[in-house]
């Protein structure tokens, strides 16, 4: 069980880092980046910190992915998936994948060339938006934090 230890450790750390980032961009950089006054300045600043944050980001859940799934397998636990009460395996598997989806595919394919085109002729509409969408991928991951620590405790919702 040693392996399944570190795999956790290794989990929890790149969650943070993973989450932790999604929470500054949405609390801090992104209402910084709103208030600065030029349409360049704003996109500029944005790109080049959400570009350096994407690399982190690809990382963790790649790491997030391997570790968890790791875990999955150790412990035999795949009929988990099956049980309303682990609701929050459910969950966690759901926010990976709309991360990795937005990141590996819809980011570099489509979301990129959007947002130049949109912030070029309304950026304070594109940051709004932009913003409402972090707002929601936020609450969503740690409402999914949150029933990953309960559950992994012991306190499950739907006995």
């Amino acid at each position: 069980m040693e392996s399944y230890t570190i795999a956790r450790v290794v989990h929890i750390v790149a969650i943070v880092l993973w989450i932790g980032g999604v929470a500054m961009v949405t609390t801090v950089i992104i209402p910084a980046v709103k208030k600065m006054k030029s349409k360049e300045d704003k996109n500029t600043t944005f790109e080049k910190i959400e570009g350096r944050f994407a690399l982190q980001a690809k990382i963790t859940t790649l790491i997030t992915a391997l570790s968890g799934f790791y875990m999955l397998y150790v412990l035999d636990a795949w009929d988990r998936y099956l049980d309303s009460k682990y609701w929050w395996i459910h969950a966690m598997t759901l926010v990976w994948l709309i991360f990795t989806l937005i990141l590996y595919v819809l980011e570099p394919l489509v979301l990129h060339k959007l947002f130049k085109r949109y912030a070029e002729k309304n950026p304070n509409k594109t940051f709004n938006i932009i913003h409402r969408l972090h707002w929601v991928l936020l609450i969503l991951s740690m409402l999914t934090i949150m029933g990953a620590v309960a559950g992994s405790h012991g306190l499950f919702f739907f006995d």
